[in-house]
């Protein structure tokens, strides 16, 4: 009997994290619920014929492996450190006075570092992620922030669009990111973890068309086409050029 109650009380912990993740403190965003891909098989209206580069701003902050952030070497935001990460150079994002890092626990977070306050966080994962114990939830891509929002993408197979102003997640589309993603006007294309390109709708995460690719690279945009490493595809149809 005891044995079981311990069971039931486990069970419970890891359903709330399944919703709530305790591992920064405050309010947040709830937990994406999206179970499957919403797949349009469509085409991309309009496409740019060029889109502009991304490049970070010149950022004078630092981040750790172990989810702190430095200004020099005054510490203006501690997270909670875990060995499930990724190896790689951490480069958070400053826009405007506010400072933006994706940590290996999952969290987005918008920080002022004048005063070390948290202004918001966001949890950038699927919730089935949260009870395997052992999950690697690492936010690796760049971050990016286009018209009022922000979009990042996480290896606990998300990747979402985040209004800056109070942090609340409009939409998570359900798939994993670890390399740069390409913002388009209206379009997002995104090399998933499983090594599809996808071109994602910025209005509501629906993906216009997704295509295999032979492996996970850092895209490139130039007139209207995608390049991934070796390969070309139609930036309006996810057709491979062929050479």
């Amino acid at each position: 009997m005891r044995r079981t109650s311990v069971f039931i009380l486990c069970t419970l912990a890891l359903v709330a994290c399944d919703k709530h993740d305790p591992i920064l403190p405050g309010e947040r965003s709830d937990i994406f619920d999206t179970k499957t891909l919403n797949v349009l098989n469509e085409p991309v209206a309009n496409v740019p014929e060029n889109v502009a580069t991304y490049e970070s701003a010149d950022c004078p902050y630092t981040q750790k492996s172990d989810n702190t952030v430095w200004d020099g070497e005054r510490k203006i935001f501690s997270g909670f450190a875990t060995g499930n990460s990724v190896a790689g150079t951490r480069i958070p994002l400053c826009h405007g006075k506010y400072v933006y890092a994706g940590l290996s626990t999952g969290e987005l977070v918008k920080i002022n570092p004048r005063n070390r306050e948290i202004v918001w966080m966001a949890d950038i994962y699927r919730p089935s992620n949260m009870t395997g114990g052992a999950s690697v939830l690492d936010i690796v891509a760049p971050i990016q922030i286009h018209n009022k929002y922000v979009y990042a993408g996480g290896l606990g197979d998300a990747f979402c669009k985040i209004s800056d102003a109070t942090g609340t997640i409009a939409w998570c589309t359900n798939i994993g990111v670890e390399k740069n993603f390409i913002i388009a006007d209206t379009v997002a294309y995104v090399v998933d973890t499983e090594k599809n390109l996808n071109a994602i709708r910025l209005k509501d995460g629906a993906i216009y068309w997704r295509s295999p690719v032979k492996k996970s690279r850092t895209p490139k945009y130039e007139n209207k086409i995608v390049i991934v490493g070796t390969e070309k595809f139609d930036a309006e149809s996810g057709k491979a050029i062929k050479k």
